[in-house]
């Protein structure tokens, strides 16, 4: 008994965890035109959770739904085993609905207006587990005046059954306004069909079963005579026949602990029939968010191309700067040698020749004018290393007119309607501001690539393999030169055994001009080794900039709507399979009984 109660006691709490959930679906909904009634719709079931609440632990509640003249009030009668409310087969008797209860049991427990039914009290011994409804007749034609017609009593009441027993005869059995009020009551409601005026009609339940099969699962339909079950209760004759079986079926099978469990189900039948309704709803939008995001997509790879395009012009415009600022790291991480000499002279040759033209100045004149010279040169440098910089910004800004915005903006303006999202996402002004932040970010990625790729570039070309070849190289040359001195110095004028001559002048002129030409040729093989390796690199990332990625900013405040309607979409998901646990939870919980 302890394990059963915990068990429910958790059911409970899951149960209460689902409705909180549910509020939050409801107050959480994203602003797209299906979610405000699909909210609404979760907001309606919720209220309906509060009569289910303050009936937990009443009576089963039995209702009568069918024609005129089925035999609901006879049947009511039979049930309770007494005459409790009025009956007549050929005219509509049920104007107002009858609540049949125990004493002591009001409309107010059950969750019900008490001016909405009339009540009748009776202490008999069948209302012990159980609440009788007799219903009003949904297919009574009454005046256009009236200030409640029957339809409308009945469509008020039937949400606070629990069990909804749908009465017909051989003439009644194919009405259509039964048949949509049974439709729109199903949900949420254990069914049971019942054949009435068995003494006098002919067996028409297997024609019944199969009209109900295309809607309901009808099951066991029984076939019942009211007024004989009445009699033979009031002579204290137990029920016999069909009408034993639906008393057994009420009593035993759903009325005590068992009312609980169907109620749980009934709920549950309701949340999911809800969140059904939801999710079509939702679902109908689908394609036109589908097409959203993919004009999104192809409005930023159009943008993005576009900017690549002009980020490739921009960095190619300013690439003796780039090739500088990477001959700059690779001679600093090269270190000390004789080829890095040659790096770091040809890096800095401008100031060597203007150190020159310092050293030789005379006069005031001569070093002021020199000091022009060397501030005009600083100052160019400086200007054009800050355009080398200043070229990804130049470049989204020359990429991404107004126009080009607006057309964007106008096209996804267009795609944003029929997915139902707010249009105001796709502004102008919104997609100027928008593409403002975008190409600052990108601007900063962008320059964050660059020096990524200057250290990668650095490093290739100051790997050992690539230093031990030109250091060779230089060296060898060197070698050649300062051999051939040697040799002519200490073995051809000294030693030899006719001595000639030391090299003059014109001797070291040439071994220089021989020396510089070779510098030059390695340096024209190595800077072009860079510059390769440069182009490559830009090539790859102005490649990469094609990628919708890159203009991901923009639309930034429409995807968010996107995204919360997916989020939307996904908690509502999990909300059904939440749902769907708890019906296969209840199945195997032993819910504890009224009075246990």
């Amino acid at each position: 008994m302890i394990r059963s109660r915990l068990e429910h006691l958790e059911l409970l709490a899951e149960i209460d965890s689902l409705v909180e959930r549910l509020n939050g679906w409801a107050d959480d909904s994203p602003r797209w035109e299906p979610a405000r009634p699909a909210a609404a719709l979760v907001r309606r079931l919720i209220e309906r959770i509060g009569s289910l609440r303050v009936r937990l632990e009443a009576p089963l509640i039995v209702a009568t739904l069918g024609g005129t003249g089925t035999g609901k009030s006879a049947l009511v009668n039979a049930l309770a085993g007494a005459p409790v409310v009025r009956t007549g087969r050929q005219r509509p008797t049920t104007v107002r609905p009858t609540l049949i209860a125990r004493p002591g049991l009001t409309p107010e427990m059950l969750g019900i207006e008490p001016q909405s039914v009339e009540l009748v009290s009776r202490d008999l011994p069948a209302l012990t587990n159980l609440v009788l409804v007799d219903c009003p007749d949904p297919d009574t034609t009454e005046q256009p005046d009236a200030p409640a017609t029957n339809l409308a009593r009945l469509r008020q009441l039937l949400p606070h059954c629990d069990v909804l027993l749908v009465v017909t005869t051989q003439q009644k059995y194919r009405s259509a306004r039964v048949a949509d009020e049974l439709a729109a009551a199903a949900i949420g409601a254990r069914l049971v069909f019942v054949q009435t005026h068995a003494d006098t009609e002919p067996d028409i339940r297997d024609d019944w079963r199969q009209m109900l099969q295309q809607q309901h699962e009808p099951g066991h339909v029984f076939l019942v005579d009211s007024v004989a079950a009445l009699t033979d209760s009031e002579a204290g004759i137990e029920p016999r026949g069909e009408f034993a079986g639906l008393v057994d079926l009420l009593t035993r099978q759903l009325a005590g602990a068992a009312t609980v469990r169907i109620r749980r189900a009934n709920f549950l039948d309701l949340v999911a029939e809800t969140l059904d309704s939801c999710q079509r709803r939702l679902e109908a939008y689908s394609s036109q968010i589908d097409q959203l995001k993919q004009a999104i997509q192809q409005q930023r790879a159009k943008l993005a191309a576009q900017l690549a395009a002009q980020m490739r012009e921009e960095l190619l415009a300013n690439r003796r700067q780039w090739e500088n600022r990477l001959l700059g790291k690779t001679s600093s991480r090269w270190g000390l040698s004789p080829f890095s000499l040659v790096l770091r002279v040809y890096q800095g040759l401008g100031g060597l020749l203007s150190g020159t033209l310092l050293w030789r100045a005379r006069t005031p004149a001569q070093v002021a004018l020199w000091g022009a010279v060397a501030g005009a040169q600083t100052w160019q440098k400086r200007k054009t290393t800050r355009k080398a910089e200043a070229g990804p910004a130049r470049a989204v800004a020359n990429c991404w007119d107004q126009t080009e915005l607006q057309t964007a903006a106008l096209v996804l303006d267009g795609y944003a309607a029929e997915a139902g999202l707010p249009r105001e996402s796709v502004r102008s002004e919104t997609v100027r501001a928008e593409a403002a932040e975008a190409a600052e970010t990108f601007v900063t990625g962008a320059s964050t690539e660059l020096e990524s790729v200057l250290d990668q570039l650095s490093r290739q070309h100051t790997g050992w393999f690539t230093r031990w070849r030109y250091e060779l190289l230089l060296v060898a040359m060197m070698g050649m030169l300062l051999y051939r001195q040697g040799k002519n110095f200490f073995w051809d004028s000294w030693l030899a055994t006719d001595p000639v001559p030391v090299f003059g002048l014109d001797y070291y002129l040439s071994a220089a001009f021989w020396l510089i030409l070779w510098c030059l040729i390695l340096l024209w093989l190595f800077t072009g080794r860079l510059r390769r390796g440069l182009r490559r690199q830009i090539d790859q990332l102005t490649e990469g900039w094609t990628d919708p990625r890159s203009a991901a900013g923009l639309f930034a405040e429409l995807e968010s709507e996107l995204a919360a309607t997916e989020q939307h979409g996904h908690e509502l998901e999990r909300l059904k399979q939440k749902v769907a646990r708890l019906r296969d939870q209840l199945q195997e919980v032993d819910l504890p009984s009224a009075d246990g």
